[in-house]
């Protein structure tokens, strides 16, 4: 049961610039998208990320520290928190009573989850209320700090949703946290891939509603295609749609009042770069004989004559000739096809699947659902390793891959409704964070969600050590050393996490330290349903485990006592990352809260980031010099052309929903 229903706090917290969006649906609205606008709303995104200052930090803590709660009985202490949000209501900037409701909270953190909040995380749950991305290292303990900001608020009458990479973490955060609000008679639940949209319903309904965040937008589809929060000369000509509960249930989710985004440069960066989308199985234009013909031909086609590939923009471009080069279209299929600029677009997507996107980076065969479906194609998310088993691609890009791999041929899809992340998570009244690693984002947070990038320093002070980068001429020699390194590690009883991008590139380290007969765990997007088992176990003294982006995973790796005296977990980065973010993150791993740990990047010159830098540059790489300005380079052009993706998928999805009948009024 939440409280009442009073925002006058969440509306305060807000801003002035806050405006109701024109629907049912108690949500943010739009802004306004003229272009001196835009720029000077975006120009504070420009400065730089501020840090939480220790004499801040401090000063909270004191306030907390001061409060007479050991001695308070359990009601009192509910009563205390009741007290500040009756206070903040008529003023939110009071920072006594925030104090008061942070301490109230964190004592009941103590009574109900044995954890009494250190300093950084009360100032990481302030800065998460008054709607900021908080920049905290690995290991500092978001979940509770998040936690903290979740009850506060929700204790205000607002519902609140914590949103995580993904359903494990949504339902493992959930039962950890749910003892601290039901402390204070607040509900708290959790959404996963499966759930009948009735359960999804009683959810949503808790005060705190834990949720990844795809299944969040596709809840949020769903309630729009059956006219949920539609004002009513909007919905006049639309059906319930099926998966809400038919026509006349209740929406899905009831409000966007508050958010707080787990691993928040993963979602709202990593995971944007493609819209949601809700769609349905149809006939389709590509049939299974016209698929084939597009992939035989783009095989017949030679690369320099017909074509050119564009690494750096990840796009083909044909010539002139690719065309004429083709084999007669098959029989029997659409006239469509006939028209040469129809081909061209066929043409153009089945080079993309056979040079643009490869097995074991981009996707994975895995076993169809029933035994006579034989392997399927899964997309794997190049951020976190993880497979995305319910994705598709669009434009018959999907089908071509599954053509290109000679696997069963799933059916055609229409689009019914679709959204991006950057369009959706603008419409809560409030939103926030939780990274260790934002700052390089912080133009594009503020840019595209309005949240300022607030960096809170290390709870105990790092004791880290990164050791000098290595760069070799070509892969296989990388891996050897990899091995070298990884099992001297090892011998020294430090534990190990081998990163590397690509489940081909996990498994080809693994076959190394088999050949040598070095036993090694490898976590990657094979291994999904085993993550858990294996960061527990990684920790231990002398394991060696290899990990497929740990970006975004949620997890810890905690040192056993041996390991720790050996010198922590020794983390190898095996490749760079088009973000250094991720790289950041993965150095993270090692030496949480102050306890030792090494870390060492070891790359090689043929490496995909470093495949669009000058020859030159290459050259210097392969005799292992330059690293350090070939890195910054290669991110740096691949950062902002990502951005630009970015840009133009939220651009799309704008003009998108401005002029398709049914799919611009319901989402």
């Amino acid at each position: 049961m939440t409280a009442a229903a009073d925002l006058r706090w969440l509306r305060a917290l807000a801003g002035p610039e806050f405006r109701r969006a024109d629907t049912l649906r108690d949500e943010r609205g739009g802004e306004a998208d003229a272009p001196v606008e835009r720029w000077l709303r975006d120009l504070p995104g420009r400065l730089p990320v501020r840090s939480e200052s220790p004499a801040g930090i401090a000063a909270l803590n004191g306030a907390i520290a001061a409060l007479p709660l050991r001695e308070a009985d359990d009601e009192e202490i509910a009563q205390r928190l009741h007290a500040a949000m009756a206070t903040l209501r008529a003023d939110a900037n009071d920072a006594g009573a925030l104090a008061q409701a942070l301490g109230s909270v964190g004592e009941a953190a103590r009574r109900r989850l044995g954890l009494w909040p250190h300093p950084v995380q009360f100032a990481g749950a302030r800065t998460l209320i008054t709607g900021r991305l908080a920049e905290m290292r690995t290991g500092e303990g978001k979940t509770l700090v998040a936690a903290l900001a979740a009850t506060v608020m929700a204790a205000s009458g607002a519902r609140v949703h914590v949103v995580s990479t993904n359903d494990y973490l949504a339902e493992r955060d959930c039962e950890e946290m749910r003892p601290l609000f039901e402390f204070f008679g607040l509900g708290g639940s959790f959404v996963k891939g499966g759930m009948e949209p009735d359960e999804r319903r009683t959810a949503y309904r808790h005060a705190v509603c834990y949720v990844s965040g795809k299944e969040l937008v596709f809840d949020y589809l769903k309630d729009r295609l059956a006219g949920h929060g539609l004002l009513p000369a909007r919905v006049a000509s639309l059906r319930g749609f099926v998966g809400t509960g038919g026509p006349g249930a209740e929406p899905l989710i009831p409000a966007l009042h508050f958010a707080i985004v787990d691993e928040a440069d993963s979602v709202l960066i990593d995971e944007a770069r493609t819209p949601m989308i809700i769609s349905q199985e149809s006939e389709g234009l590509h049939e299974p004989a016209l698929l084939a013909w597009a992939i035989a031909a783009a095989r017949g086609l030679r690369e320099g004559t017909h074509f050119a590939v564009r690494l750096a923009n990840r796009e083909v471009e044909l010539t002139a000739a690719a065309v004429d080069a083709c084999p007669p279209l098959p029989e029997g299929v659409r006239p469509v096809w006939r028209a040469r600029a129809w081909r061209e677009q066929l043409l153009r997507q089945a080079l993309t699947a056979l040079h643009l996107y490869e097995r074991d980076q981009h996707y994975i065969l895995a076993p169809g659902d029933e035994a006579e479906d034989g392997l399927k194609v899964q997309i794997v998310d190049e951020s976190t390793g993880r497979v995305m088993a319910d994705r598709s691609w669009e434009q018959g890009l999907h089908q071509l891959i599954e053509a290109k791999e000679g696997v069963k041929l799933t059916a055609g899809r229409d689009t019914l409704a679709r959204m991006t992340f950057q369009r959706f998570f603008r419409r809560y009244y409030l939103l926030a964070g939780l990274t260790g690693t934002a700052a390089e984002a912080a133009t594009e947070m503020w840019a595209t969600y309005r949240l300022r990038v607030r960096r809170l320093p290390p709870n105990r002070p790092i004791q880290r050590r990164e050791l000098p980068a290595r760069c070799f001429a070509n892969a296989a020699a990388k891996w050897q050393a990899v091995a070298d390194e990884a099992i001297a590690a090892a011998a020294r009883g430090q534990a190990v996490l081998v990163g590397t991008r690509s489940v081909e590139a996990s498994e080809a380290v693994a076959a190394v330290f088999a050949a040598r007969g070095v036993e090694a765990t490898v976590l990657n997007a094979r291994q999904d349903a085993e993550e858990a088992a294996i960061v527990a176990a990684a920790g231990a003294s002398g394991r060696i485990t290899i990990a497929t982006n740990m970006a975004g995973r949620g997890t810890d790796i905690k040192p056993d006592a041996e390991a720790l005296a050996a010198g922590g977990l020794h983390v190898i980065l095996s490749e760079y990352h088009e973000s250094p973010r991720v790289d950041r993150q993965l150095f993270g791993r090692a030496g949480r809260q102050g306890q030792p740990g090494t870390v060492r990047a070891m790359v090689a010159a043929d490496d995909p980031l470093f495949k669009t830098l000058p020859a030159p540059l290459r050259a210097l790489l392969a005799q292992g010099r330059a690293l350090g300005l070939a890195v910054r380079l290669a991110q740096r052009d691949a950062e902002r052309r990502a951005w630009a993706a970015r840009r133009q998928t939220l651009r799309q999805d704008r003009e998108l929903h401005r002029i398709i009948g049914i799919a611009g009024s319901t989402t």
